[in-house]
């Protein structure tokens, strides 16, 4: 089976049963002429909102432990059977035929470490998400003063959101999203797959950090398509842990991958920077409620 199987969907559901099925079963309507599997890797702590199925091409593992986004992810690879494993979010719905391009692309591209599709939000809004430069010093900066908003064809300006790379050019950038991650499944072994120590957010940062230093493609593929129902997921809801999540997985990254070349003053000013703006994330999430 596993030399035939094309591909494996990890999904990781946590007390979303009712958008976990949407996205599962999206996954089977978009796909055309590929062989495909989703494995479940459920970590709900609410009994009701475990995922179930008896469609035989899924598989499902629940019971297990919070521990976070990157150990659940993990787990679930090790169970997959196909070429390539893509890691999907469970608020995410699957453009009809995109499994088929991507895959496809990917088979043409043998290059090519990970691959991220094109994203909407509920609203038909495009999520900047998808495609992201490094949270370098100067693509944080402009990123966090909106210089990007002012020039977005800039690419020096616009190097956090990449701007200036449209909607549905397909491009290399440095990162994609971890609600759509594929990679051919021996690419992520050889990588080690997510980086444990991050409980959630910015795990798929620093895995293209290390897909990119292993000499491959990071890109983002305009010909793919899929909406992603960005909050309503326990994982992606704004509360002030997940926004605490988010910028202490920020600040992991940039200590894992800069601390050296900014130095012990550059990383402190850049901590505080993080610290500052944490802190008027967290104002105006109070002040929103």
């Amino acid at each position: 089976m596993a030399d035939k199987l094309d591909l494996s969907v990890v999904v990781v559901n946590f007390n979303t049963k009712a958008l976990c099925k949407q996205t599962v079963d999206s996954v089977f309507k978009s796909i055309e002429n590929i062989s495909c599997e989703v494995i479940v890797a459920d970590n709900s702590t609410v009994e009701k909102e475990v995922f179930t199925s008896d469609d035989p091409r899924v598989r499902i593992y629940s019971g297990l432990p919070n521990k976070g986004f990157g150990v659940t992810s993990n787990f679930g690879a090790k169970k997959a059977e196909g070429r390539y494993i893509l890691f999907l979010n469970s608020d995410t719905i699957m453009g009809k035929g995109s499994l088929d391009k991507a895959i496809h692309y990917m088979d043409a591209h043998k290059d090519v470490g990970c691959l991220g599709i094109k994203t909407h939000l509920e609203d038909g809004t495009f999520d900047h998400g998808c495609k992201r430069g490094f949270p370098t010093p100067f693509n944080a900066f402009c990123y966090f003063m909106k210089l990007d908003r002012l020039f977005p064809k800039s690419k020096r300006i616009g190097g956090y959101r990449l701007t200036y790379i449209g909607e549905d050019e397909t491009a290399d950038v440095d990162s994609v999203s971890g609600a759509f991650m594929l990679m051919p499944k021996n690419v992520f072994y050889i990588t080690g797959g997510f980086d444990e120590n991050i409980f959630m957010h910015a795990e798929d940062l620093d895995l293209c950090f290390r897909i990119k230093a292993m000499g491959k493609r990071v890109v983002y593929f305009g010909d793919a398509s899929m909406i992603h129902l960005k909050g309503r997921s326990s994982l992606y809801m704004k509360s002030s842990d997940s926004i605490k999540n988010f910028y202490s997985g920020i600040t992991y990254v940039c200590d894992k991958y800069y601390a050296k070349k900014l130095g012990k003053v550059g990383i402190t000013l850049l901590h505080i920077a993080i610290g500052l703006k944490l802190r008027l994330t967290l104002l105006r999430h109070i002040f929103k409620k």
